[in-house]
């Protein structure tokens, strides 16, 4: 790539590092992150259920592909049609959505809302060509302490990278629609059982005739267990949607096939434990994250 003269002079006087590997960014760039960094993003892989996304074992994995269900899927069907991401919660994905959330990174958000644009186009043969887009809502209160809601800032550019790429599809960003009651405790080492105590009636549609038979699709950052996923799929059809499908950025994979269910560390750099926690969450606390735990 060739390098305009006050590329290279800025880069030569005010180098600046790479916000992921800390190394000097050979030119001005976008996003303060090198493209090695870029490259190091962890894609979906593997088998996976076919409605959560969840990692499963290949003895779960039937030539039948298409139905290939984890358990908690088969033992309590989720609300929603299915879930997808574009990567896995860790290494430089995880980083960046760090940066984002809580460094203020959101130069790095058209890049990855771009990412979050190609999981949702793997959905493109199933889902319907109109949809709501509805992002996850914060509670007032984060909202004010963080500032911004990354999964409506994502939205928003995976939307612009959607119009380009899927010209059929016709989805509108209606980040109202939902909001969060109750400013819940975070998900930091909470068992999934817990998890779902947290966000029972947690979110409620803000005008009910506006997602009424109407198809919506769910964005957030980061999906662990589905707790949130579930309660927000059934407050949407509570009211009346025709059907929800989510589509998140990263998904945090189980790293066991039998026994308690264990999820890679998604703990959080920025985030602090909840003080206090019973005895049934410090033991949830290394089977999941060890501070901020992602929304889902």
């Amino acid at each position: 790539m060739l390098r305009s003269p006050l590329d290279a002079l800025s880069c030569a006087l005010l180098p600046a590092p790479c916000a992921l590997c800390g190394s000097l960014l050979p030119q001005l760039l976008p996003a303060p992150i090198c493209d090695a960094c870029w490259s190091e993003f962890p894609t979906s892989a593997g088998h996976v259920c076919a409605v959560c996304g969840d990692a499963i074992d290949a003895a779960q994995y039937t030539m039948a592909a298409e139905s290939a269900l984890c358990r908690p899927c088969r033992l309590a069907p989720p609300a929603f049609v299915k879930a997808v991401s574009y990567g896995t919660y860790q290494g430089r994905m995880k980083e960046a959505i760090h940066a984002l959330k809580y460094d203020g990174l959101y130069a790095a958000a058209p890049r990855l809302g771009v990412m979050l644009a190609a999981a949702i186009g793997t959905l493109a043969a199933e889902a319907p060509l109109e949809m709501l887009v509805v992002p996850v809502p914060l509670h007032k209160s984060k909202h004010a302490q963080r500032g911004f809601n990354q999964a409506r800032v994502l939205a928003t550019h995976a939307l612009k990278s959607l119009a380009m790429n899927h010209p059929e599809w016709r989805l509108k960003l209606a980040a109202s629609s939902l909001v969060r009651l109750r400013a819940t405790e975070s998900q930091a080492g909470l068992t999934p059982r817990m998890r779902r105590m947290n966000v029972r009636g947690a979110f409620k549609v803000s005008d009910p005739a506006a997602v009424s038979n109407r198809n919506v699709l769910v964005i957030d950052d980061i999906l662990t267990t589905g707790a949130t996923a579930r309660a927000v799929s059934k407050a949407l059809l509570g009211a009346g949607a025709a059907s929800v499908w989510v589509a998140t950025l990263a998904r945090a994979r189980r790293v066991n096939d039998f026994g308690p269910v264990l999820y890679q560390d998604a703990s959080d750099i920025s985030g602090s434990t909840n003080a206090g926690v019973s005895q049934e969450a410090s033991q949830g606390a290394s089977r999941f994250s060890s501070h901020d735990q992602p929304s889902f």
